[in-house]
């Protein structure tokens, strides 16, 4: 069979013919051997379906999975998130039959994940309310698209993901005082995270954003910042505040890297130590670089930018992404339930004022009218 298939670009294409007539397509690998096993058993179960056999074809999960990454090559931060989240249930699906996978397979997954986040050292001793479980909502998510994709291309006829129900997510909605922002700067050890803390902070962008931004987004003479190839895949602006450009006028720019963020002219590819280093010089615990993106998105709320703004700044695609920051605005909030009961209790005031006007013009009518007396 091995004769049948060709390298074609990235990935090996089989074609063979069957009683005259021809077949042909692509495997999604690149994989030679993965390559032959698909089209051996393509080609098996064309002849099964021709002469009216049962198909007996068993794919393992672990080569469908191989086949679905290989159609995600052309975007590489899909990519990279997918394989984060297979390295906890690869192990586990591996080598399962992906025709045999139910319901209760993907809730035992669920189950022994949860007792595994349960059990990490940060999480002893609380409840399970006070645990988040986000990581292995995407997890599902992940396998969901996955199943989904498998539906697509026949290997499966249903998702043994739908119903499952997701667990427990906390919102980090972390906001951190003018005092906690200094400290945070300046226990950054080296200029380019001190840079960098400040640069997200004021502009509320993905770690991934800022270090993919290049000095042709900036335009410092117009005040504003270009951010592009977003999370969101919509590109957006934001201006640049007094603080920011204080940030980007002191960076030293390399000749020989287009990028903003970059480490004697390589680009930089994570700061993560660094970030937990300076974290650890200011006294903050729990602190993720994602959080200093909350930290901004706070800073407007409080100050009276509309959630709408805010969502916009953030490049939210939705409101719904945005509302998490309404309870940090009261003062917005008491202006719409005064819009709604407001008026009406001012009207019931009148009322109040009218009828009492009333008795007395009563009164003076009787005392009048008694001469009087």
């Amino acid at each position: 069979m091995s004769g049948n298939i060709r390298l074609r670009g990235k990935f090996y294409h089989y074609d063979f013919m069957i009683d005259g007539k021809r077949y042909k397509g692509s495997t999604k690998t690149s994989d030679k051997k993965l390559a032959e096993h698909i089209a051996d058993t393509i080609k098996a179960d064309l002849l099964r379906k021709k002469h009216d056999l049962p198909s007996n074809i068993k794919f393992h999960f672990k080569d469908i999975w191989d086949i679905y990454i290989n159609s995600l090559a052309n975007s590489p931060r899909t990519l990279e998130n997918k394989h984060v989240d297979s390295k906890h249930f690869l192990p586990f699906f591996g080598n399962k039959n992906i025709d045999t996978i139910k319901s209760s397979d993907i809730k035992e997954y669920q189950l022994n994940r949860k007792i595994e986040i349960s059990k990490k050292s940060k999480n002893l001793g609380k409840r399970e309310s006070e645990i988040s479980y986000k990581t292995i909502n995407l997890e599902i998510g992940t396998l969901s698209h996955f199943f989904n994709y498998c539906i697509e291309k026949g290997y499966i006829d249903k998702n043994p993901c739908v119903g499952i129900k997701k667990l427990n997510e906390l919102s980090r909605l972390k906001t951190l005082s003018d005092e906690d922002i200094g400290k945070l700067i300046n226990g950054a050890t080296n200029k380019l995270t001190k840079d960098l803390i400040s640069f997200l902070i004021y502009t509320g962008c993905r770690k991934g954003e800022a270090l993919n931004l290049k000095w042709d987004d900036v335009d410092l003479k117009n005040g504003v910042i270009a951010i592009k190839a977003t999370k969101t895949r919509y590109d957006r602006r934001i201006p640049i505040s007094a603080p920011l450009e204080a940030v980007l006028t002191g960076i030293e720019r390399n000749q020989d890297c287009p990028y903003v963020f970059n480490r004697n002219g390589v680009k930089l590819t994570d700061f993560k130590r660094s970030f937990h280093t300076a974290c650890r010089n200011a006294g903050l615990k729990d602190l993720h670089i994602h959080d200093l993106r909350h930290v901004f998105a706070s800073a407007l709320t409080m100050n009276d930018v509309s959630l709408y703004k805010t969502g916009i700044l953030l490049g939210h695609r939705t409101p719904n992404m945005t509302q998490r920051y309404a309870h940090l605005k009261p003062s917005e909030l008491k202006k719409e339930i005064e819009k709604a009961f407001g008026k009406k209790n001012e009207d019931k005031e009148e009322e109040i004022k009218r009828e009492e006007y009333e008795k007395a013009l009563e009164i003076i009518r009787k005392y009048e009218k008694s001469g009087g007396k």
